[in-house]
């Protein structure tokens, strides 16, 4: 579902087209509005309102798509199709409505056409009476008549008193705790539910969503299934625990990548392929936010593409784009984080690209145009410090994973900023310090450079208050709004007896 910002406009939206006269707002009203539209296709929401004076338990929206336009995905409610004649009916959890309240549902369509003929209960959606008795009982559901876009949405209600359909506002802690959820495949750590996740987590992101070819930009996202992971869930437990999550403050993401998750939006046509399919996800699961986690050969500089500031490259140039789009259809409150690799950031100092004679890795410093380019829509960046060979710190020295040294150095460039490729006229400036934390492994099985908590407190105690900072004197200073800790991850962490989360978790919410 949509965030606060894109709800609000569908309501506003609705109201226009409802308002008609008080007689004929006796009862339930149902109001239509685009919230994206691509040329090819576009996304549709109803926004269902009781606008009578007695409570409603249950409501059914039909309307008729024109001849060339097919219903994809949906969520939120359930799909009966008779033809181009499509009736949605409430999930459990959003039936009942106060006189006044309001709830919404939505799908994705090809074609150039809208829904006509609309009616709510029987009745024309902008109020009047019913023509024919609202059915009771709701229908089977039908998948629709064309294949969906993403996957499909979940199909059983949630087995418990789900929460309200809309997440929670409200931002992230000042110390956050984040952790990857291997949520669509399996590994020797074990399947882990995410109704079973702690509650120390802040964060989390669902790993991962995968393109279905490298250059498609179309990404899915689906549950392990039962056959590698014994126990998932269904995707309806799936989706209500997630909103249980938010209920509590928590904020759940689509990660994007990972280490065989290739994306490479080597096209416009790329690019809005990847906005459509993972708007799709995003709101079928009402999520908060996108992590990119993009590594191995997703990224990279072509050659003569050599400012940050003015990127050229392709991939990169569509994937800001892709992004901006992003954020700005769902508005602030949507969560914008970015996991990359030493490789990819802080190797920049060094290299950055295939260089002025082309003999560089082209993928050196290739986060950095993506980072500089959204750095006013980034909520974090937690770079991996772990998987890495040695990288040159601000001190002229190379730093090798293992210990705290490592992880000061590291995040300390990002907080003082740095010369790119050593070029003091391509400076790439400091972030802000709420928007920087850093990832480490949770256990020794999870990623090279693994640290015992005290080490990685001492590197936090470090950034923080200038403290226990050894060998390393941040450039940085001391930088009281650190964000916090990621780790991959959170499976990991329960296999060893959630070392991790018990230690770091208090940590964090204990300092100043």
């Amino acid at each position: 579902m949509l965030l606060t910002a894109v709800a609000a406009l569908a309501t506003v939206v609705a109201t226009t087209l409802v308002a008609t006269s008080p007689a004929q707002a006796a009862g339930p009203t149902a109001g239509f509005v685009k919230t994206a539209d691509w040329g090819t296709g576009w996304e549709g929401r109803y926004t269902v309102t009781n606008s009578g004076s007695s409570t409603i338990t249950s409501w059914q929206v039909a309307f008729t798509l024109p001849t060339g336009t097919t219903l994809g995905s949906f969520w939120d409610a359930t799909v009966s199709s008779v033809g181009q004649r499509h009736t949605f009916t409430n999930r459990s959890w959003n039936g009942t409505l106060a006189p006044g309240a309001s709830t919404s549902f939505g799908f994705l369509a090809t074609g150039p056409g809208s829904p006509t003929d609309c009616r709510i209960n029987g009745a024309p959606c902008g109020g009047g009476t019913p023509t024919t008795p609202p059915t009771t009982t709701p229908p089977t559901t039908t998948p629709p008549t064309t294949p969906p876009p993403s996957t499909p949405p979940p199909t059983t209600v949630p087995p418990t008193t789900p929460p309200p359909t809309t997440p929670p506002t409200g931002g992230l802690p000042r110390r956050a705790l984040i952790g990857y959820l291997h949520a669509s495949f399996a590994n020797g750590s074990g399947y882990l539910r995410m109704a079973d996740v702690p509650a120390e987590w802040d964060v989390i992101n669902l790993a991962f969503g995968e393109p279905t070819t490298v250059t498609s930009g179309d990404i899915r996202f689906q549950l392990c299934p039962a056959s590698e992971c014994p126990g998932v869930e269904s995707e309806a437990e799936f989706t209500a625990a997630i909103r249980a999550k938010q209920q509590q403050g928590k904020k759940v993401l689509l990660s994007i990548g990972g280490q065989n998750g290739q994306v490479q939006l080597t096209t416009t046509t790329a690019r809005d392929a990847f906005v459509r399919s993972v708007s799709a996800i995003v709101d079928r699961y009402g999520l908060d936010g996108l992590d990119i986690d993009f590594e191995g050969h997703s990224l990279y500089l072509d050659a003569g593409d050599t400012d940050f500031r003015n990127p050229t490259t392709p991939v990169v140039v569509n994937l800001i784009s892709a992004i901006r789009t992003l954020k700005q259809r769902y508005g602030a409150g949507f969560l914008l984080t970015m996991a990359p690799e030493t490789f990819f950031v802080q190797l920049g100092y060094q290299f950055y690209g295939p260089g002025p004679w082309g003999g560089q890795d082209p993928r050196a410093g290739s986060y950095l145009p993506v980072i500089h380019a959204l750095r006013d829509h980034l909520t974090m960046l937690h770079v991996q410090n772990y998987n890495s060979g040695p990288i040159v710190g601000l001190d002229g020295q190379y730093h090798t994973m293992g210990g705290a040294d490592f992880h000061i150095a590291m995040t300390d460039m990002l907080l003082a900023g740095f010369p790119v490729a050593g070029n003091p006229d391509r400076f790439f400036p400091a972030l802000r310090e709420d928007q920087v934390a850093f990832g480490a492994p949770s256990s020794v099985s999870a990623g090279n450079g693994y640290v015992a908590p005290a080490g990685v407190q001492a590197a936090v105690t470090c950034l923080v208050r200038g403290q226990n900072c050894g060998g390393y004197t941040p450039r940085s200073g001391t930088n009281p709004n650190f964000r916090g800790l990621m780790t991959w991850s959170i499976n990991w962490d329960r296999f060893y007896q959630w070392e991790f989360g018990r230690s770091h978790g208090p940590f964090l919410k204990a300092l100043p």
